[in-house]
């Protein structure tokens, strides 16, 4: 069996803001770095074999600091790892997506959406890449290997999905959140999801809270059932 540790980056300054997508110099913020930190000294017993990561910076220091404990591991990138291309979305506010037809797309029917613009990629094609590239990593590290792949939100999703057998369009049910933890077992029969969005800490993000609507940002209405229920694009910030 191929052990895959999924980790997403920390967080960062935009993070549940801003759809950063492939925007350069986002690093991550203090809230971040003791997050990778923190992650780093969980992993610490654990035998890695390769360290793998997005190109962006945010996922460059997260995986760095896994690294830096273990003889200074060697980092290496992966394109196809890298976040979705969101297009002209990229950098956009999430609240005014939030109001774009093509949000509602992206939630209920993620496999019919391509992002605008002439970088914006399809979502289908970011899953078919991402997930090609684990199963290229796994065949080039061996049945007998733990790896970690550092990546995005949406794009650790999508391998999940994949893994869980589960149709594209139901890959807003999964939560990813920042420097979470998930964890895939690669059987020459099937893949066995071992850890989803594990961070870590107590029970404490588990008691739920109804939001009013002048927090939820919504009328009290069948908007503001539609906001709660809205899974973030590119991730979000976490609980």
């Amino acid at each position: 069996m191929t052990t895959v540790l999924l980790v997403r980056h920390g967080l960062t300054a935009t993070t549940g803001h801003v759809l950063t997508g492939w925007t350069p110099g986002i690093p991550l913020d203090d809230r971040g770095r003791a997050q990778a930190s923190a992650l780093a000294a969980r992993l610490a017993p654990l035998r890695l074999d390769a360290i793998v990561s997005s190109p962006l910076e945010r996922c460059m220091q997260t995986a760095a600091a896994i690294a830096a404990g273990r003889d200074s591991q060697p980092v290496i990138t992966e394109d196809r790892v890298g976040e979705c291309h969101y297009g002209d979305w990229t950098g956009q506010p999430l609240k005014k997506l939030a109001a774009e037809k093509l949000w509602r797309v992206v939630q209920a029917h993620p496999s019919a959406v391509t992002f605008p613009g002439p970088d914006g990629e399809s979502m289908p094609d970011m899953q078919h890449r991402a997930v090609a590239a684990v199963r290229d990593w796994n065949a080039r590290l061996g049945k007998d290997a733990t790896y970690l792949i550092c990546s995005h939100g949406d794009v650790i999703k999508a391998i999940i999905a994949d893994s869980l057998g589960m149709h594209l369009d139901q890959f807003q049910r999964i939560q990813v959140d920042p420097c979470s933890l998930s964890v895939i077992r690669y059987t020459p029969l099937r893949p066995f999801v071992i850890r989803m969005n594990d961070t870590g800490g107590g029970t404490a993000d588990l008691a739920q809270r109804s939001a009013s609507p002048e927090e939820a940002g919504q009328q009290p209405d069948g908007e503001q059932i539609a906001a709660e229920s809205d899974a973030m694009i590119g991730g979000g910030a976490g609980g």
